[in-house]
């Protein structure tokens, strides 16, 4: 057990930017509300899988939306701890431990502001181990577990409760309700007991982001120093480096869908790119040469900091630094892959894992 205080935030901030692979939201504006929950309301308790008791009710809380609309419509701290409040309204009893349902952007540190207003411990897991833009890819979808009852809350004070049949059918239907409460919405699922939560999530990603926002907090001077130890961390690739040439973003359907071209610099120079995302980046391509694809994680980092870019702030000129990850195992399971594959999103190709396109690529 430890506690999560304002520079720990600094650092998870940062991490689960990387983590969230250009989605999860900007983790700026989370950074800012989750140090502002713990200056009023002390800092937060972060406990490990072993630490949790079976017979603890475990929630997760997350907020749903494309991440363009979070820059200017800013959640309250209301909208934060209201679908929480609703669910122990309608399970009849307390949440004992609160966790984030992805270790990406503002996703990781909405729960902080939750269980820092609650007085709540926060689990050191999540249930993708990356950010993902649909509610039904989570490893408790994964696994068989029921997200009813579903809770949901706005900044205008609306409250909705929803009972889906599945993963698949909380994301239609809570998708359409947060286009209907403006673009974005607090949310709460899954609310399971420790021995379940213990078979499914995806352990110790607080601390994995806190350890990658360090690397690069210490490193930002000292070009890709951090960049290096963080791809050491996470058995990660260098996919190319160079300028972003042109940007085509939009919003539709509730995601902030599109993709960026690119111009290859240094050792690429000459060669031409493109990343294609949808929240998330979803596919990088070298010309027409497949370099990385969902589930695995795709990241842009500045060329000179290593610090992430989420696609909304993705623009013209701005010069980067591509990388990739590997994804959790449950990911590259069938159904992993049919959840969140390729295929899933429209693309004609079927899944290759990063390390071996890359070792095709040498």
């Amino acid at each position: 057990m430890r506690y999560i205080d304002e520079q720990t935030v600094e650092k998870i901030a940062l991490g689960a930017a990387v983590l969230g692979t250009g989605g999860g939201g900007d983790p700026y504006i989370g950074k800012l509300m989750a140090i502002e929950a713990i200056r009023k309301y002390g800092p937060v308790k972060l406990i490990s899988l072993d630490e949790l008791e079976d017979d603890q009710l475990v929630v997760t809380v997350s907020g749903m939306g494309a991440p363009t609309v979070a820059i200017e419509k800013i959640p309250s701290e209301h909208e934060m701890t209201a679908p929480l409040e609703m669910l122990e309204r309608v399970l009849g009893r307390k949440v004992d431990v609160v966790m984030p349902i992805e270790v990406g952007g503002i996703n990781s540190l909405f729960p902080i502001i939750a269980a820092a207003k609650k007085g709540l411990p926060m689990l050191d897991a999540d249930a993708m181990g990356r950010a993902f833009p649909e509610a039904q890819m989570v490893t408790f979808y994964l696994d068989g577990f029921d997200p009813s009852p579903v809770t949901m809350a706005d900044e205008k004070g609306n409250t909705v409760v929803l009972y889906p049949q599945d993963g698949v059918w909380t994301e239609r239907l809570a998708r359409a309700l947060t286009i209907e409460m403006g673009g974005s919405s607090s949310v709460c699922e899954y609310s399971l007991f420790g021995k379940d939560v213990k078979t499914s999530v995806i352990p110790d990603t607080l601390s994995l982001v806190e350890r990658i926002g360090e690397y690069l907090l210490d490193n930002q001077v000292k070009e890709q120093i951090g960049i290096n130890k963080m791809l050491k961390e996470l058995n990660g690739y260098f996919l190319f480096e160079g300028k972003i040439s042109d940007i085509e973003r939009r919003l539709s359907g509730g995601f902030t869908r599109g993709s960026a071209k690119l111009e290859g610099s240094r050792k690429d120079q000459g060669k031409t790119f493109s990343i294609y995302f949808q929240n998330e980046h979803l596919v990088a391509k070298e010309g027409e040469h497949l370099l990385c694809s969902t589930p695995d994680l795709i990241a842009v980092l500045d060329a000179e900091t290593g610090f992430p870019i989420t696609t909304e702030r993705m623009k013209y000129g701005t010069r980067v630094v591509v990388v990739a990850f590997p994804c959790h195992d449950k990911w590259r399971t069938p159904k992993g892959i049919e959840t969140a594959g390729p295929r899933y999103f429209g693309y004609d190709f079927d899944y290759q894992p990063v390390e071996v396109l890359q070792k095709e690529r040498r």
